[in-house]
């Protein structure tokens, strides 16, 4: 696909970490899971990454794919109505040429669906009937100029990466019947509770074949994704479309200040700008459980306005997400119950993370992070 083969070196750098953390939407439908093959010759890891980035573009692809999802304690989920993003699912993807791609997720009471149209990432929740939306590119980022990746671009790229992450070999195998290179990556320093990750990409198409995520000390992947019954050819833009069903909530990110139909604008970031937009008061500490504010985010939920938090960097980072209201989220699962300084509210622990949830003065809290229940349970308490 030209949008994977003509990169630039910028985007380069982190392409290994971002394969293995989102692998699970766009780059795993790009995989061929039929027929029989022997393993690969060795290479080193760069020649493999390079091979990968320089492989035949193809116009599109389409493919059934299964989504494995262990991140949630037994028993946690109520009747049939969960959403297949966190109880695993069956379904399709479809990806475009230019990188363009919808996941669909299937269940009983409504599909999710992850969409990418090129300038926006959408993920719908049947349950909830909510769709995220955040923007798909990051700001400042610059388009690729067509030009093919060297072995010196790949080489400078694994090095910064090396930096923070550990790096295994190239390995040589097989994948769904495919000749496949699979390469495991894993946090030096603070992971929070990642352990690592897994990616293995056909070896002639270049393309992710399996996608895997470990916990801190399993040896079983808590998250995994593979697909099977792949077509190559042309896709139709409608089949790349998002349809929101009737009655569907969207929640956006990094809403565009003054923006009309056309969605143009400027993102509202920083403390004071967000607290402007909001009708209740922000709570955003310089420092919440010892880490520093990194970023304060404009979000809006229908025609209300939120804020989104963060505070540390990388993997340890943890994640405020504030808006008005009463409703609690999780409220259909049975989770534990949690008292944050007299305001009663829910915990997900799980073996990845812990999202929190708990209403105070009419505002709606939700604190997330790959951090162990205690580490949540503080930053929660420090918001004031």
């Amino acid at each position: 696909m030209r949008r994977l083969r003509t990169i630039s070196t910028r985007r380069l750098y982190g392409l290994v970490a971002v394969v293995a953390l989102l692998a699970a939407t766009a780059g795993i439908a790009q995989a061929a899971l039929g027929g029989s093959a022997s393993a690969p010759a060795r290479k080193p890891l760069d020649r493999a990454v390079l091979d990968a980035l320089r492989a035949p573009d193809v116009q599109g692809v389409s493919a059934r794919v299964e989504f494995t999802n262990g991140l949630l304690p037994a028993g946690s989920l109520r009747g049939s109505g969960a959403s297949p993003l966190l109880q695993g699912a069956k379904g399709r993807i479809w990806v475009a040429g230019d990188g363009r791609f919808r996941v669909e997720l299937q269940a009983d009471r409504g599909d999710a669906q992850i969409v990418d149209d090129g300038s926006h990432v959408t993920i719908y929740d049947p349950a909830s009937k909510t769709a995220y939306v955040a923007p798909s590119h990051s700001e400042g980022g610059k388009p690729h100029d067509g030009t093919p990746p060297t072995l010196a671009d790949v080489r400078r790229g694994l090095n910064r990466l090396a930096t923070s992450w550990t790096l295994s070999g190239a390995r040589p195998g097989t994948t769904g019947g495919q000749p496949s290179y699979t390469v495991r990556i894993a946090p030096k320093d603070d992971g929070g509770l990642l352990g690592a990750a897994e990616v293995a990409w056909d070896a002639v198409h270049g393309v992710p074949l399996r996608a895997a995520v470990y916990a801190q000390g399993n040896d079983k992947p808590v998250l995994e994704v593979k697909a099977s019954h792949v077509s190559f050819g042309r896709i139709a833009d409608s089949a790349l479309a998002f349809r929101a069903p009737q009655g569907t909530k969207t929640v956006q990110l990094d809403p565009p200040q003054g923006a009309g139909a056309s969605g143009h604008g400027k993102p509202v970031r920083g403390a004071a700008a967000v607290s402007r937009q909001l009708d209740f008061p922000l709570a955003a500490p310089a420092k919440l459980a010892g880490l520093p504010r990194t970023s304060v985010r404009l979000v809006r939920m229908g025609d209300a306005n939120g804020a989104l938090s963060t505070y540390g960097q990388g993997m340890g980072a943890i994640a405020v997400l504030q808006t008005k209201g009463s409703e609690q989220i999780g409220s259909g699962y049975r989770l534990p119950q949690i008292n944050i300084d007299g305001a009663t509210g829910t915990e997900l622990a799980t073996p990845l993370g812990t999202v929190l949830t708990f209403n105070r003065g009419g505002v709606t809290f939700v604190v997330a992070g790959s951090v162990p229940p205690v580490a949540a349970e503080n930053a929660a308490r420090g918001l004031r």
